[in-house]
């Protein structure tokens, strides 16, 4: 029987990768038959990723998966330019060799199963490796920040915004320009270069960010006195 964490870290990677619909209810008695676990135990589990924002808790009603949200999946792509942009110049200024070599460690794994995808006939059982391998590297990215509050944060954000993006992702019509993407954000940490990486950042995640959303964010700086 698996432990609380170990359901709790599995709930949460099937909540990210597409494993349940988008408003799907979560009913506790059937998730405990996958885990062999009380009912009570999952709905703790449940309870403990509605903090995270992974979950939500309708009081009566039990739990659902969030629905897809424009106006969230803007919010949290700026979130996590703004995180990534700042963890990376830090990492830049204070990461060593060693960083260095962990980022290309990553990148690597992340590339090969990028290219995988890119040939695969099927992508059903490379949904989950490539998400993970995702987070690595960005996490890797900013892991020499030397600020714990910094890297928690971006984290919560990450999950939310790969749940947000469960249904393109899932097809992968993005890999291509991911795997150009990603080794430009690398060149860039490798080069040391403060600013590029800082534009390849935004260059990577600008495409999550609604139209109408900056417009409107444009529209109200000008109108302001």
């Amino acid at each position: 029987m698996p432990n609380d964490s170990d359901i709790i870290e599995s709930l949460r990677n099937r909540l990210v990768n597409g494993h349940f619909e988008p408003g799907q209810r979560l009913q506790a008695e059937k998730l405990r038959e996958d885990y062999q676990c009380s009912a009570s135990t999952i709905r703790e589990s449940l309870f403990r990723l509605s903090t995270e924002g992974l979950v939500e808790f309708l009081e009566q009603r039990g739990f659902r998966m969030p629905r897809i949200s424009a106006k969230l999946q803007h919010d949290l792509t700026l979130m996590r330019i703004m995180l990534e942009s700042e963890g990376a110049r830090l990492s830049i200024r204070n990461g060593g060799v060693l960083w260095e070599a962990r980022l290309a460690a990553a990148h690597h794994k992340l590339s090969h199963i990028e290219s995988r995808v890119r040939i695969a006939n099927s992508t059903e059982n490379l949904i989950d490796l490539w998400t993970a391998a995702e987070l690595e590297f960005h996490e890797t990215l900013i892991d020499a920040c030397r600020s714990e509050i910094l890297k928690k944060t971006h984290r919560a954000i990450y999950h939310q915004f790969r749940q947000q993006l469960i249904t393109t992702d899932q097809k992968f019509v993005f890999v291509p320009e991911n795997i150009e993407q990603h080794k430009g954000i690398l060149d860039a940490a490798l080069d040391r270069d403060e600013d590029l990486i800082a534009q390849r950042i935004y260059g990577h995640l600008a495409r999550n960010l609604s139209p109408a959303l900056l417009e409107n964010g444009a529209a109200s700086n000008r109108a302001a006195p």
